[in-house]
């Protein structure tokens, strides 16, 4: 019979401790919502994430000159005795803004069509940093599938 090539392990190669190679940083993407209200919707978690403080101001809100229809809302934090600011409110777990009119204006029927964004800060003059909300791909809200509410019709014989 011939000897086979056997590998022999040793009490160190049972260690717990790995070779780990460092982990890349995973780009971390903030979103929200348009509510069918017609607010914009800023989940905690995003808040969090790029550094929103919705305490200490009012935002200015815009979009790009000479385009009809929204593609992209601009966020910049203003001072709380601007005119012109819109107020972020605080909601049970996100923080909200009333924009209904404006995006009704804008051509974003958000009451049968539920839009998401992503939010990408960017430098607007020195020292303010601004917030890009782009606009996703739309999809239409699913019609209620669930149990009939309420009382029941009369069936009306005619």
């Amino acid at each position: 019979m011939k000897a086979k090539n056997i590998r022999f392990y040793k009490p160190e190669d049972n260690n717990a401790e790995k070779e780990t190679k460092p982990a890349a940083e995973k780009k971390v993407v903030s979103t929200g919502y348009i509510s069918g209200a017609g607010k914009l919707v800023f989940p905690m978690k995003s808040v969090d994430q790029i550094g929103l403080k919705p305490e200490e101001g009012q935002f200015m809100i815009g979009t790009q000159e000479g385009k009809r229809k929204i593609k992209a809302l601009y966020l910049v934090p203003a001072g709380a005795d601007n005119e012109e600011s819109f107020v972020m409110e605080k909601a049970a777990k996100s923080y909200t803004i009333s924009l209904g009119a404006i995006l009704q204006k804008g051509k974003l029927d958000y009451a049968s069509t539920k839009y998401t964004f992503t939010i990408k800060p960017f430098s607007y003059s020195e020292g303010v940093t601004g917030y890009e909300l782009l606009l996703n791909d739309t999809t239409e809200k699913a019609p209620y599938t669930g149990k009939p509410r309420g009382r029941k019709p009369k069936n009306v014989e005619a």
